[in-house]
């Protein structure tokens, strides 16, 4: 079989490359190489024999004349929720362009879609009436799991329409052409090949800061650090899109929450405690008690559905996610900084 990873040099689209060419697939990648440490990515997956194709995603013309795949497996994105609101022509092009892009060529080749979503469809004002308050009282508790149902019709950032909108721009080609898509909501994921940048993620932010010795910061909702997020292994990830791609004959059209779950949700306070026992290093942490308007207090993802699907689940919890990532960054320290 032949896939098409785009955004195949980023932290997901390297995992899953390497992962799924160790399982026979025959992988090629579509990555700019404009962000830092992608070249780094690169490196590692030219030595793989893997191809990449080097040009911006919402170029349409690029994207038409490459060779037919049997599977394109959509990573790309303008991730950083806070970049959406400063540069939206580029959050634009490069999520919801790129993913009619994508869409053109799934239908042209007849292949199939997996389209990697973001938990941050979901609404930002029913998010915060669900917890906020308890996040504020430091009362929180991780039982409470984000379904696929949840609210997405009011605003979640421009980020998080991109991708929306994406999801619904599948559907709609699908039943238009008769195409075949899976769509992942992802919400937070680590692991090695993450390199402790903001963008990239809390727990290797948190963790190269540990390490380098430098101040963090516990950021709205009382400036207490008791926001919650689940964290999914990026080899929890690999695992389950493997499976995809084996039952995608029998399993197609759906929509899918992925996440850690309950076992891997953890606060700030919780992070920190962690990267304490890690590193030794305890750091200098400050308190800053406004936030972003595209900030949410919460959010855990419910796999009942994935799960019921794939007999699929989470096998890394929050303590095995933070020790993988650190050893993985530890061993890369110092090839590292030039990308910072």
């Amino acid at each position: 079989m032949k896939v098409l990873i785009t955004g195949g040099c980023g932290f997901v689209g390297t995992n899953l490359s390497i992962f799924l060419k160790k399982k026979g697939y025959n992988i090629s990648t579509l990555d700019n190489l404009s962000r830092k440490g992608s070249i780094f990515n690169f490196k590692i997956l030219k030595k793989l024999k893997i191809k990449n194709y080097r040009f911006d995603i919402s170029n349409g013309k690029k994207f038409n004349v490459l060779p037919r795949f049997d599977l394109i497996i959509d990573c790309c994105a303008e991730a950083a929720v806070e970049v959406s609101r400063k540069d939206v022509d580029r959050v634009f092009n490069t999520n919801l362009l790129g993913t009619l892009n994508v869409m053109k060529k799934v239908k042209k080749d007849k292949s199939k879609i997996i389209f990697l979503s973001s938990s941050r469809v979901y609404s930002i004002s029913a998010l915060n009436k669900l917890i906020a308050k308890k996040v504020l009282k430091k009362k929180i508790k991780t039982n409470i799991e984000i379904k696929e149902n949840f609210k997405c019709d009011e605003p979640k950032s421009i980020y998080g329409f991109t991708k929306h909108a994406s999801e619904m721009l599948i559907e709609e080609f699908s039943f238009t052409y008769d195409l075949k898509y899976i769509i992942n909501r992802c919400g937070v994921i680590s692991g090695p090949l993450q390199f402790g940048k903001q963008d990239q993620g809390f727990v290797s932010l948190w963790l190269w800061r540990h390490i380098n010795k430098k101040k963090i910061s516990y950021i709205g909702y009382g400036g207490n650090g008791y926001q919650v997020r689940d964290v999914l292994h990026i080899n929890d990830l690999c695992m389950l899109v493997y499976q995809q791609i084996i039952k995608f004959h029998k399993i197609y059209n759906e929509r899918f929450n992925v996440g850690g779950g309950r076992k891997s949700a953890t606060s700030l306070k919780k992070l920190t405690k962690i990267c304490e026992n890690l590193t030794g290093n305890k750091i200098m942490t400050s308190s800053i008690k406004k936030t972003s308007t595209y900030d949410i207090p919460y959010y855990v993802s419910s796999n009942s559905k994935v799960t019921k699907f794939y007999n699929w689940r989470p096998r890394k919890k929050i303590l095995d996610i933070a020790n993988d990532t650190y050893k993985w960054l530890i061993n890369n320290k110092y090839n590292l900084k030039k990308y910072f």
